[in-house]
């Protein structure tokens, strides 16, 4: 069975790669639209089953669900424009906009709820996370601006992906699965390397209205700065450059999105599926398509929040990842 999942998922980043080559921007929003619900809710619900991977704690999830909450009001706040004066609205979006030292609070308070037991400790690292971030948002806003933007995005759908293949990979000792783990982290290299020609790339009116209306072109400039391709200090999505960020983040939202439902049987999460459960989880899912195909930017704005929450309530997994990566690293060292 491991074989089998294994050679799937090198087929399928294959073929994730190859269409994000072809059709970057339609497959990104296609995949965002349709698959994305589908994953949130089959994965919240499994790990509302697993407990969230924090066991007796798993109370302390209400943190994430109060931060997610927060977070997510805030582009609401922006899409509903209550038409307040200025120094309330002001003061709204100042408390509302600081988004990012909530998005590293909570991952760091995840990394807490493993270190910590009892309740006062517990206090005490969730205001320890939340300080932390402050202190980031005062004297390093760079980093805390480029973890909070990273960390929900590319981070979330790539890095982890990778590390949740290795580590499956480390625990049935498959060779094939090493084999897709070390093709999805060759892929960014690849992307690099190809020639792209801009001439080839057009973008539709419809696709540049969605992405000027989103913030999803955030991320591209960011990742486009960094790899210094700016044209006289301008973004420009059509070069070189702007299409291989443009790709890779097609394909990383692509392949995290089809990992996940290629997954069913080995970690089981289709087991967590009662009968109710998918009836549910399948109307909410019509419903979330249904608003994106009358209006993306809706969808964007109406779906933030289970968007947001998947990955707050995700990231008690991925430090029991990263945790079991290290100790298994250790055994084999030590053996």
């Amino acid at each position: 069975m491991h074989k089998k999942i294994d050679l799937l998922n090198i087929g399928l980043i294959v073929l994730s790669l190859i269409i994000a080559v072809l059709l970057p921007f339609k497959l990104f929003l296609f995949s965002y639209a349709i698959l994305g619900p589908l994953h949130y809710l089959t994965e919240i619900n499994w790990l509302k089953d697993k407990h969230y991977f924090v066991g007796p704690k798993s109370k302390w999830i209400k943190v994430f669900l109060g931060l997610a909450i927060v977070v997510a009001i805030y582009p609401l706040y922006k899409f509903l424009d209550f038409g307040l004066n200025n120094s309330w609205d002001e003061t709204i979006r100042f408390v509302l906009g600081k988004s990012k030292v909530l998005i590293l609070t909570a991952f760091l308070f995840s990394i807490g709820l493993f270190f910590f037991k009892k309740l006062s400790h517990i206090l005490l690292s969730l205001l320890g996370s939340f300080l932390i971030a402050v202190c980031l948002l005062n004297f390093l806003p760079k980093w805390l601006f480029l973890l909070g933007l990273f960390l929900p995005t590319i981070i979330h759908v790539y890095l982890f992906t990778a590390l949740f293949m290795l580590y499956g990979s480390s625990k049935s000792k498959s060779k094939i699965g090493y084999y897709g783990a070390a093709l999805l982290l060759l892929v960014p290299f690849i992307i690099i390397f190809m020639d792209i020609d801009p001439a080839g790339y057009t973008v539709s009116k419809e696709t540049a209205t969605i992405y000027d209306a989103s913030t999803f072109l955030k991320l591209n400039y960011i990742m486009t700065d960094i790899f210094g391709g700016l044209i006289d200090g301008k973004f420009r999505v059509i070069s070189p450059v702007g299409l291989k960020v443009q790709i890779f983040i097609a394909f990383a939202y692509t392949y995290h999105y089809l990992n996940w439902f290629s997954k069913t049987s080995i970690i089981g999460w289709k087991k967590s599926l009662t009968t109710h459960k998918t009836i549910y989880i399948l109307t909410i899912w019509a419903a979330a398509v249904g608003v994106y195909l009358y209006d993306f930017y809706t969808g964007l704005i109406a779906l933030y929040f289970l968007s947001i929450l998947h990955v707050f309530f995700e990231f008690p997994l991925n430090i029991v990842t990263i945790k079991e990566l290290f100790r298994f690293k250790k055994a084999s060292v030590s053996a």
